[in-house]
């Protein structure tokens, strides 16, 4: 059984306008992404910025209301149960078993509590007494490799890449099933990003975390997800195992995102595609394929016929007329 399974998962912001607030249109931020997340595995979720991944990421917290669909959620190993349809109230006690990283390690801390109690907090909200919070509060330093001393020490005495440790610690201390990560690197210096993946990779191996790991970098991604989804303005346009996709994508947007990955030799030219353009506007998204007036590969039927999600090779899913008979390029 997965642990996490969403399906047609809808997220619209009306746009209203006049004096009676009438909806003249509507932002599909999120419109009609199906995926899974099977035990132990990490799933990135990536695109580029206003494709809509961080809202699904806030829909399936329930951080916001969804318009339509199922986010099916096993707690506890037990069955499924459909978080879209719940309450706020019956959501209450399945949050511990959903946590997420943010991407800021520097405004998601409260400056005001020293780290100790900052990884307490949630042990304290679900009833755990004061000497096991302390005992676990150890552990978790101990375990995303900080000084028991930390402990004692307030947020603004330590570095990104420390303060982000202490983010993981919390999300790790009710023992969740499922972890969200929301571009927890992008914030931080190249090098640092090194050590907090590394982490993210050594806990994944010793504790079975099931991940949604939301990025727009791709050299990030590569390291640390079993698969890839990518999304352009709303949807799902290509999902495969993270290995396949980067040595031979079938879409040509995921190409271009592979195109902005830095190669590691300046010198070492490649024929990769280069998507030109800005993303396409979701509150007018343009007919057929929304990603045609960037796409060097358009046809006629592109502009007409929106493709939708369809297996392509094992494992692998696409949404592109012409996916068979392209030759694109990935990274080796």
């Amino acid at each position: 059984m997965n642990v996490l399974d969403v399906q047609d998962l809808k997220k619209h912001f009306p746009i209203r306008a006049g004096i009676l607030r009438r909806e003249i249109a509507r932002v599909r931020a999120v419109d009609g992404v199906s995926f899974h997340i099977a035990e132990g595995e990490t799933l990135a979720l990536v695109g580029e910025s206003g494709c809509g991944k961080t809202t699904v990421s806030r829909c399936i917290l329930r951080a916001m209301p969804v318009t339509s669909g199922a986010i099916r959620f096993a707690a506890d190993g037990g069955g499924q149960v459909d978080l879209a349809r719940l309450s706020k109230r019956q959501m209450r006690p399945l949050r511990r078993h959903i946590q997420m990283i943010f991407q800021d390690p520097y405004s998601s801390l409260n400056p005001r509590m020293m780290v100790g109690d900052i990884i307490a907090e949630p042990l304290k909200v679900n009833g755990v007494s004061a000497a096991e919070r302390r005992d676990r509060v150890l552990e978790l330093l101990d375990l995303v490799q900080m000084p028991p001393g930390a402990r004692t020490r307030f947020p603004h005495a330590f570095s990104g890449g420390q303060r982000q440790r202490v983010g993981i610690a919390r999300a790790l201390a009710l023992n969740p099933r499922l972890i969200v990560a929301d571009e927890p690197v992008s914030a931080l210096d190249v090098s640092v990003q090194a050590q907090i993946i590394n982490l993210l990779l050594d806990l994944q191996d010793r504790l079975g975390l099931s991940m949604l790991f939301v990025a727009h970098d791709l050299s990030v991604v590569r390291h640390v997800s079993d698969r890839v989804a990518v999304m352009y303005v709303g949807r799902m346009v290509e999902v495969a195992p993270t290995d396949a996709l980067y040595r031979a994508p079938l879409h040509p947007y995921t190409e271009a995102l592979l195109a902005a990955v830095p190669a590691p030799d300046p010198m070492r030219r490649g024929r990769r595609q280069v998507a030109q353009g800005e993303v396409a506007d979701p509150a007018k998204p343009p007919t057929g394929c929304a990603f045609h007036p960037r796409c060097p590969h358009a046809v006629e039927r592109c502009r007409v016929e929106r493709p939708e999600l369809r297996p392509a090779a094992e494992g692998r899913y696409v949404s592109c007329h012409r996916a068979e008979e392209l030759d694109l390029v990935g990274v080796r």
